[in-house]
């Protein structure tokens, strides 16, 4: 039997991309899926029922605290709880390389809200109701520019080095109440709003292949494993983790 099975996981950013692989992953192994994006999420919502699981679809703004309490308020009333929550929500193949003198504070200071703060007012309401079970596991996706940099990103990079060190400020704080924390840092993937962006270099995909024990492109399914190693039972005794999927590129 799936150990995943009757397990509520909310997924933050869940419109496309990564986001949207993550629900159906995790639906695809018997959770029941609540989707959450400033996007539509109807798209994502049908393909997990249509799969034969339960879900949640809706509007979420993750720098909005009134906007997370009641996409999760929605959530256990509907659920009754809440067991995994994935913080995906982010700013990132949709950004504009730029270098540090070219960043606008009005810019950095809208990275950060939404790819720490974000983890922040999310990961804040939701303990509560992991509190109550005495049992949750939280799985932030941060990136490997915050292990090994990344020139043209410093605002993108600053905010998932935060997330990095909040995984593990979490771990320590949550443990007691049976809380695990880890994080999934991906090298560069070849997202949905990555493809569209026009802003970014053709060549940086191939540029980023050759610094990879294992030289291909990473696609979003290539991280449904570490979800799902994070999201079950086969997990229960890691918490404060960073796991880097990205082929080889980081190395701890």
């Amino acid at each position: 039997m799936d150990d995943l099975a009757g397990k509520v996981a909310c997924v933050t950013g869940a419109a496309q991309g990564l986001g949207a692989s993550f629900a159906l992953a995790l639906a695809s192994r018997g959770a029941r899926v609540a989707v959450g994006d400033i996007a539509s999420t109807d798209v994502v919502y049908k393909a997990a029922v249509a799969g034969g699981g339960e879900a949640l679809g809706g509007y979420l703004d993750v720098t909005d605290p009134r906007s997370v309490s009641g996409f999760f308020d929605q959530v256990i009333e509907r659920f009754g709880k809440i067991d995994i929550l994935v913080n995906n929500a982010a700013l990132a193949g949709a950004l504009k390389p730029k270098l540090i003198g070219q960043i606008e504070s009005q810019e950095w200071d809208r990275v950060l809200a939404v790819n720490t703060r974000g983890v922040f007012e999310c990961t804040k309401y939701v303990i509560s109701a992991m509190k109550r079970n005495g049992y949750g596991k939280i799985i932030n996706i941060a990136s490997g520019t915050a292990i090994k940099g990344a020139p043209g990103m410093l605002h993108y990079v600053a905010s998932k080095g935060a997330v990095i060190s909040m995984t593990r400020a979490m771990a320590r704080e949550l443990g007691d109440d049976g809380i695990r924390v880890n994080c999934i840092a991906p090298g560069l993937t070849m997202s949905d709003s990555m493809r569209d962006n026009p802003d970014w270099p053709a060549d940086v995909m191939e540029k980023n292949i050759a610094t990879r024990a294992l030289k291909r492109q990473a696609d979003p399914q290539d991280l449904i494993g570490a979800m799902f190693f994070l999201s079950s039972s086969a997990s229960d005794f890691v918490t404060g983790q960073t796991l880097s999927v990205d082929g080889g590129s980081v190395m701890n």
